[in-house]
């Protein structure tokens, strides 16, 4: 059994002095850790936070990087506030010199940055070390309303940072949710996550990693990859085809020359709707240039141009417009548009007919857990899966409350203190 590890704090860059300012705080959560504060109240709490529904649990430890971050006070209240504005603004002028690219505004104002930074942490109380946090493992499943992190200590020390530790594990687990419920539909066929461009880009880090501890594949871009230090997959794009007048053998080949021998060749075939002959022609001309004879379909050996790394095609992937059917698939009615079964099925034999039984299949295009379902039902033979924005719909709602004052049970009507054997002590004392 592999042993479950968190990651360091640093690796999600938590922007600190915005964090310790409330800036992405709910405006109650900063007032009422400010109330606590000047009233002088000091208490312990136990603090529970759960999903509401079951899910595949994500952002634990990002949330406990931000705790590990966040946990304290300023000795100067004020003054750190009048230099947190500051410290905003430089950040601008900084912006704008990098914008610019104002060799002498960017060196003054990072020295700027860097000294108001230093005097922000030189006020600063780190409290960590008076918290207890224990929390599930990303990647964990939960039930509905299980505890999946607990934190025990003063809330005028944590009380601000609510709002940010929910909203990181409540994206990650909707993203780790939904990229599971794929994964299990697809019976153990690589799903890649295609999710990026469908929304903001600062996300695509988390639900990389999401993604990746529910069990993808693989992701589409290297932000999506940056916490667990990977690299991002991708196919020839239709824009590429584009550039070359739409000839697909022609961008082949000029992904083929320019890319590295290390990364798969998988060609997008759906540019002229007809999957199966631009596959053809694709093998075709490929066996045509680095052979130097002729392709005869359903004589000629195609095996010296596929397979892994440069001068060979390791899989096609169809994409074809749920609006419109391919040339190859009979009329019927919807189940006839876009990637159907019957256009897998019948590429499937044709391909093997010609010899391609080791090119693989991916099929892209309003790919979710029903339509995988049921071409796993189908049995349609597809190698790997691409599935972008249906993962990124369902939203799983996080909750946190305080269900313990000074060892009394203290919970709102209808909540209680959860069971938390399932949890493990949160260790991040070797800094952040």
């Amino acid at each position: 059994m592999v042993e479950k590890t968190r990651l360091a704090p640093y690796v999600f860059k938590v922007p600190i002095e915005r964090v310790r300012a409330g800036y992405y705080a709910d405006k109650y959560f900063t007032r009422y850790v400010d109330i606590l504060r000047k009233d002088n109240l000091h208490q312990k709490v136990v603090y529970q936070i759960f999903p509401r529904a079951d899910a595949v649990v994500a952002g634990l430890d990002e949330a406990c990087a931000i705790l590990r971050c966040g946990c304290g006070y300023y000795t100067d209240e004020e003054k750190a506030d009048k230099m947190f504005r500051d410290l905003l603004h430089i950040e601008n002028e900084l912006a704008i010199a990098e914008y610019r690219y104002d060799v002498k505004s960017i060196e003054s104002n990072t020295t700027r940055r860097l000294q108001v930074r230093e005097e922000l942490m030189g006020l600063w109380v780190d409290k960590w070390h008076e918290i207890n946090v224990r929390a599930l493992f990303d990647g964990d499943t939960a039930l509905d309303k299980e505890p999946i992190l607990v934190i025990e200590g003063d809330p005028a020390y944590f009380g601000h940072l609510e709002t940010l530790v929910l909203g990181v594990i409540a994206r990650a687990t909707s993203t780790a949710t939904s990229v599971r419920k794929v994964v299990q539909a697809s019976q153990g066929k690589p799903i890649i996550f295609f999710s990026a461009r469908f929304d903001h880009h600062w996300v695509q880090a988390t639900d990389g990693y999401a993604a990746f501890k529910a069990g993808a594949f693989g992701v589409s871009t290297d932000a999506n990859a940056d916490y667990w230090g990977s690299e991002a997959q991708g196919t020839i794009p239709h824009a590429l085809i584009s550039c070359y007048k739409g000839d697909t053998a022609a961008a082949a080949f000029a992904f083929d020359r320019h890319m590295p021998p290390s990364v798969n060749r998988l060609v997008l075939v759906d540019w002229e709707n007809d999957c199966l002959g631009t596959t053809e022609k694709v093998v075709g001309e490929f066996y045509r240039h680095f052979t130097g004879k002729e392709f005869i379909p359903g004589k000629t050996d195609p095996s010296p141009v596929i397979g892994q790394g440069q001068g060979k095609i390791w899989g096609v992937r169809f994409d074809t417009s749920g609006n419109m059917r391919d040339v190859s698939v009979e009329p019927r009615d919807e189940s006839s548009l876009g990637v159907s079964p019957e256009l897998v099925w019948k590429a499937r034999r044709r391909f093997d007919a010609l010899g391609l039984q080791d090119l693989k299949i991916m099929v892209s295009g309003g790919f979710g857990t029903e339509k995988i379902s049921l071409f796993e039902r189908l049995g349609a033979p597809v190698d790997m899966y691409g599935v972008g924005s249906t993962l990124l719909r369902n939203k799983i709602d996080m909750t946190a409350d305080v269900v313990e004052v000074e060892g009394i049970p203290c919970a709102k009507v209808g909540r209680k203190k959860g069971d938390f054997s399932r949890l493990t002590p949160v260790n991040l004392n070797n800094g952040i």
